[in-house]
């Protein structure tokens, strides 16, 4: 009797020690099927040089190898203050993991894009305005703007150009260009997520766990184009451009099984056929271009 008694309490304690391992194996972080994630952050671009086209009813010309670049806050309480979170560079996205290793999202990277105004570039093209219109100072036909030589700053251009109602005091502007509220790619992504905790001998990966990341994504450009083009007001509103497609490379450090930060490497290419630039609907722009973002992110990941 007394060795049946002791052969029970050796099963239970082995039983028992065998369901603590094997709850200790099964982290939180170990598996990732059926998890929602959402994340918030802040970016930094660089665009390529881009020809850009300017048509109308009196004029058809393009602005070869225009240069721009973002428009950065800096560090600023605009990105965690909810009446002000859309005004820097921002990045959001939510997803979810159809498996351990691979997830769908969807996401708005808010990038900004300026014509760098003190530069020169090539203009080829006709201009031939009304007489009675402000703009019609830069009339010339195909021969005057055969690859012809045009400071962007003439006229009084600024960045970020006049507030509607304000007039040019130097005149009338050539041009004044940018997507500054912005440059919105709004996208879907399929990407991969590897732990390479034990890479660096991490103990307990509900604690901190570290992940490599890549994807590929597409989407919608959906910009808000801020441009005065030969002294025309201007259209400023949300308007379906063009499309984007997009890879990336990232980190990202899990903490306390919940809560992450991500950085992110991110390239792609914008092509952009049906640009709004004045009031009139016969006014278009069109350009493409290769961007690059760096982007850091704060997120939550989580079982519903």
């Amino acid at each position: 009797m007394k060795t049946k008694i002791l052969f029970f309490f050796m099963m239970c304690v082995s039983l028992n020690t065998f369901a603590q391992e094997e709850i200790a194996v099964q982290k939180y972080t170990a598996h990732n099927k059926g998890k929602f994630f959402i994340s918030w952050g802040g970016n930094r671009d660089s665009y390529t040089k881009s020809d850009v086209n300017f048509r109308g009813k009196d004029y058809n010309f393009t602005v070869a190898d225009m240069k721009a670049h973002d428009k950065p806050k800096g560090y600023h309480i605009d990105y965690v203050n909810p009446a002000n979170m859309t005004i820097p560079q921002t990045n959001f996205r939510m997803g979810y993991f159809i498996n351990d290793h691979y997830s769908v999202s969807i996401g708005w990277d808010h990038m900004k894009y300026v014509m760098t105004q003190n530069q020169t570039a090539n203009v080829t093209g006709y201009i031939n305005l009304p007489a009675d219109q402000a703009g019609s100072i830069y009339n010339g036909d195909s021969s005057y703007y055969n690859n012809r030589p045009v400071d962007m700053s003439q006229g009084g251009a600024i960045e970020g150009g006049y507030d509607k109602g304000v007039t040019n005091p130097n005149g009338t502007a050539f041009l004044m260009y940018e997507h500054t509220d912005g440059l919105n790619y709004i996208n879907t992504e399929v990407s991969r997520h590897d732990d390479i905790s034990k890479w660096f001998g991490l103990p307990n990966i509900d604690k901190v766990q570290i992940n490599l990341t890549e994807g590929v994504g597409v989407g919608v450009l959906y910009p808000k184009t801020n441009t005065t083009l030969l002294g025309m007001e201007r259209h400023d509103d949300f308007h379906i451009s063009g499309y984007g497609l997009s890879a990336k490379a990232g980190i990202n450090f899990t903490f306390f099984k919940y809560f992450y930060l991500q950085g992110e490497l991110k390239g792609g290419y914008i092509n952009m056929q049906d640009i709004r630039t004045t009031t009139s609907s016969d006014d278009k722009a069109s350009q493409d271009f290769f961007f690059f973002q760096r982007i850091i992110a704060v997120g939550g990941i989580f079982r519903l």
